[in-house]
């Protein structure tokens, strides 16, 4: 997609400039001006510094368990975050702490030649609702090149844990060059259609369903007009829809979703299942965007062997 279709030219983003920023602020100093499109328009926005809080007793034990997972498998942790419904923005009060990381092994544990054979994650059972686990730096850049959703979202978490400095920076330098789109879109389009179908039908309804579609079909929007990875916020990602009903349907239920059980039900929502049939019903017939992308693997190479060389067993 031309990302230039929907940014305005340097006059006219002066101009709506003093206006947008009331509303919100250009993502790594960006500036973008609004076009409407059906359901959606174009913000300006940026990453929210006031992240999700985690409690201090919480993170400290999370942070103990990291620490004892470097010890045990003899492992250094580059980045670890928080993943899931936290990281989101639209956690329930007993959702689990969806703990994950990328670790790497000294370089002589590379070099064995059943290297293949070895285990590449870490994991740990869910105990006092923590789930923790991670994977090898080969696995997670293997993982990358092929655009996997879950490693772009871990590296694009507004929460985290653990950084080393080099690792998560250097790879979201990389993602304009790495990331495809068209994988994105059929990830988030699969998602959505899965739980819709799967959940969203009857009368009655898993309250927290409603976000697992929401918020992919969201990301195709962001995709599709900004031709870039999308955040992994709902907030973030709500700031592309322009419909005041849908909106205020939205906010309605995200107020409740953040009182209510994991498992609450609630009756169909159908200003909500109206828009998403409408976004499914236009995804049956995409047909994919046009990419010309040069891709290189010898990038992650140069990292992968630049952050084994200086781990120590």
């Amino acid at each position: 997609m031309n990302k230039g279709l929907f940014v305005a030219d340097d006059a006219a983003r002066k101009s709506e400039n003093k206006s947008l920023k009331k509303k919100t602020h250009g993502r790594n100093g960006t500036e973008r001006a609004s076009s409407k499109r059906g359901f959606f328009q174009e913000k300006v926005y940026e990453m929210n510094a006031t992240k999700s809080a985690i409690k201090t007793k919480v993170k400290a034990e999370i942070l103990k368990r990291i620490k004892l997972a470097e010890q045990e498998h003899h492992v250094k942790v580059l980045f670890a975050i928080e993943s899931g419904s936290r990281a989101w923005g639209f956690a329930s009060p007993n959702s689990d702490y969806d703990v994950r990381f990328i670790y790497a092994h000294p370089q002589d544990w590379y070099l064995d030649i059943n290297v293949e054979a070895k285990r590449d994650v870490i994991e740990y059972p869910i105990v006092d609702e923590i789930d923790i686990n991670g994977w090898d730096i080969r696995k997670a850049l293997m993982l990358f090149w092929k655009s996997n959703p879950a490693f772009v979202e871990w590296i694009q978490s507004p929460i985290v844990y653990v950084d080393d400095g080099v690792f998560a920076n250097r790879v979201r330098t990389l993602l304009p060059k790495i990331y495809t789109l068209e994988k994105g879109i059929y990830h988030y389009k699969h998602m959505a259609a899965t739980n819709y179908r799967g959940y969203l039908r009857k009368d009655q309804v898993p309250l927290k369903k409603y976000f697992y579609v929401l918020r992919p079909l969201l990301a195709i929007h962001w995709l599709e007009q900004k031709g870039e990875p999308a955040p992994i916020e709902f907030d973030v990602l709500r700031t592309l829809i322009t419909d005041e009903a849908l909106n205020d349907a939205i906010e309605t239920l995200l107020k409740r979703k953040k009182v209510s059980l994991e498992k609450d039900r609630i009756p169909q929502v159908k200003v909500i299942n109206d828009f998403i049939e409408a976004e499914l019903q236009r995804l049956e017939n995409y047909t994919g965007l046009s990419e010309r992308k040069g891709r290189n693997m010898q990038p992650l190479n140069t990292l992968f062997k630049e952050i084994i060389h200086v781990i120590r067993g």
